[in-house]
């Protein structure tokens, strides 16, 4: 016990020591530069990144299994060394500043790797101390509480459910109050009450200045909390963009028109129009831009009266987040 209390206070003095560096004024949270990664096997799997992650924003980094989310953010937190790229974190290189930057950011992540025999207060606690944070037990009370921990704090770990195992590794991340926080798929694997519960706390979060960044497989959870929106395939990043600028330029509006009758083609005078038949030939589907001047549904609907194609009901649907990443994803070279 004597020797593990040493080496905490050596973590803490070298700490104390690269806090008193001098970072470099930047507005962005994260300033990554032609980051890339090829492993030894020539897998290569980051190619050329430049992203600027904003200083109190909610940014999320979407993409299929194998993009080089995971990669990215371990080189950014200084867990994996880039092949060639600079990052920067709060203004610190998280190469020759990793003392610093690894005390301005927060990971949890997708692996469910804790303190097996510790009870929860006691890991959270020391990881706190890992990062040169004096003691602080009002600190850890709120952290946990606001996990909905506090009835756990004196249990072991091995004891809890994979979804609490997973509050208690976002507790962890937050000991040391991170102005900085990866989750790397978050809710993976949790219930819906717990996803809830943990986008109400990233939101509390952003508000009180800390910068998120997330990874996800879920597309609602990207569209209900990013500000911004990073799409990443095949190593590259295809695109960022604002989430409401993004689908207000790549979203599609479609009008939904139910038939009185069903027809078994469109009628010649449609064949200009970018229409669609349903299998069953009761509905018919047109596809317009929202944001033009003219969307061509007064014209349509015209052209229907004057063929005699009645219809019973129209309805408009717009595209999902979801439904601009597939696309784009598709589309990549």
């Amino acid at each position: 016990m004597v020797e593990s209390g040493r080496k905490l206070e050596r973590l803490e003095s070298g700490t104390r020591d690269a806090m008193n560096e001098q970072a470099t004024p930047t507005p962005h949270a994260v300033s990554v530069r032609g980051v890339s990664k090829t492993y030894k096997g020539g897998f290569q799997a980051l190619k050329s990144i430049d992203l600027d992650i904003r200083r109190g924003e909610i940014f999320a980094l979407l993409g299929p299994n194998g993009a080089g989310k995971t990669t990215l953010i371990s080189i950014i937190c200084g867990i994996v060394k880039p092949s060639g790229g600079t990052v920067t974190a709060d203004g610190h290189d998280v190469l020759r500043g990793y003392r610093i930057t690894r005390s301005k950011i927060g990971l949890v992540p997708q692996e469910l790797s804790t303190d097996a025999f510790e009870t929860v207060w006691a890991s959270v606690r020391f990881s706190r101390g890992l990062y040169g944070r004096p003691r602080n037990d009002k600190h850890i009370e709120k952290v946990l509480r606001d996990l909905s921990l506090w009835d756990k704090k004196d249990a072991k770990i091995m004891t809890l459910s994979g979804g609490m195992k997973r509050r208690v590794l976002i507790a962890k991340a937050l000991a040391h109050e991170p102005s900085i926080l990866f989750l790397d798929e978050p809710t993976a694997g949790v219930d819906v009450e717990l996803r809830h519960d943990m986008w109400r706390m990233v939101r509390r979060l952003r508000e009180s200045g800390v910068t998120v960044i997330l990874t996800t497989h879920y597309i609602d959870e990207a569209e209900e909390m990013a500000d911004r929106v990073g799409v990443i395939t095949r190593g590259e990043l295809i695109l960022v963009e604002d989430k409401h600028v993004l689908m207000r330029k790549l979203g599609k509006k479609q009008l939904v028109i139910s038939l009185q009758r069903p027809m078994q083609v469109l009628p010649e005078g449609l064949d200009g129009h970018a229409l669609e038949l349903a299998g069953d030939g009761a509905t018919l589907t047109y596809t317009f831009d929202a944001q033009s001047d003219d969307t061509g549904i007064t014209v349509l609907l015209r052209k229907l009266g004057d063929l005699g194609v009645d219809f019973k009901d129209l309805h408009t649907l717009e595209s999902s987040l979801e439904d601009i990443f597939v696309s784009l994803v598709r589309e990549a070279p």
